[in-house]
């Protein structure tokens, strides 16, 4: 008989299992009580391993850990805007004057932006584009997202916007060893696949109906329709995903990729040529995939800034 204690196969918090619209994930930009900004972009380069001493008020606190951690590119991002909303929508752009900044992602003034009334905004984000050329991927269109700020209040934000309006953001200039930071980026695909793969549900037996490979019913009589919540064959990854509370070990910038590039380069990425954050654990996605970091909404523990014994650059 079936076990009517297991567990239901497929979370239904991640319905619908359909492909991601964009490899751009929407962020929702959370506001901060301090004067920074809150994300930044970067690319999955991929994994390897450190040894760093354990600060934390665990029971392994003082000894030396080894674990996984994943590389991230972060090449200089540009700023090329600031966007001002109301409550629900925005209410305008200021952009930069230079040409050349807008120029790289084929903006040609035939649409300006509506003048804003700042008195009128509640909320200001910065325009910003990443910046793939600089790296090593073969990459050349850059990708334009919105980036949130933080501030005591609305004419600070705006006042510190303007200073950041068409410079370089780099990614030590947002983030801080040891900081939270949560990771928006979309799964590796893998197609349409069935429900055994899919879901995780038991094969059948041989001789039950002649196929294995499959769910043994798929509901009730009644309702006299199949509902969405039963298992079946569809799309599996290239969704978006969202993880919280990861933890940034190291900054380094362009002088020091040394440390961390192995002599044959990351397997199908190559060399980092830029700077790069190493985050504790692993990230969704593929090597050369579009990674947006926010700063952590809940996060769990203090920070410190971590204290790392040996970065591993073994090839892999």
């Amino acid at each position: 008989m079936t076990d009517i204690q297991r567990p239901r196969h497929g979370s239904l918090g991640y319905r619908p299992r359909k492909r991601a619209t964009s490899q751009n994930v929407r962020v929702n930009w959370l506001a901060a009580d301090e004067k920074r900004v809150v994300g930044f972009a970067g690319y999955k380069v991929g994994m390897t391993h450190v040894s760093y001493t354990d600060l934390t008020e665990s029971s392994t606190k003082g000894q030396e850990l080894m674990g996984a951690v994943t590389v991230l590119e972060v090449p200089p991002m540009m700023v090329y805007g600031i966007r001002f909303y109301d409550k629900i929508n925005s209410i305008g752009d200021i952009l930069a004057t230079d040409e050349k900044i807008l120029a790289k992602i084929n903006f040609k003034g035939k649409n300006k932006p509506k003048e804003v009334k700042e008195e009128d905004a509640q909320d200001v984000r910065l325009l910003a584009y990443a910046q793939p050329d600089q790296t090593l991927i073969g990459k050349k269109h850059p990708e334009s997202m919105e980036i949130g700020l933080g501030g005591t209040d609305i004419k600070e934000k705006i006042e510190y916007a303007k200073t950041l309006l068409g410079k370089e953001l780099k990614a030590t200039d947002v983030f801080k060893p040891g900081e939270f930071v949560d990771v928006f980026s979309v799964t590796k695909g893998k197609g349409w696949q069935g429900a055994i793969k899919r879901f995780g549900c038991s094969k059948q037996r041989r001789k039950a109906t002649g196929n294995q490979r499959h769910i043994g019913t798929l509901g009730a009589w009644t309702p006299n329709y199949v509902l969405y919540t039963v298992p079946q064959a569809g799309q599996m990854g290239y969704h978006t995903r969202t993880e919280l509370n990861k933890k940034i070990l190291k900054l380094g910038t362009s002088d020091n990729v040394s440390e961390i590039n192995p002599n044959s380069g990351f397997t199908n990425y190559g060399f980092v040529k830029k700077d790069y954050i190493l985050v504790k654990g692993s990230i969704a996605g593929p090597s050369k995939r579009l990674v947006k970091l926010r700063l952590a909404s809940r996060p769990t523990a203090e920070t410190n800034e971590p204290q790392l014994n040996y970065i591993s650059v073994e090839n892999r």
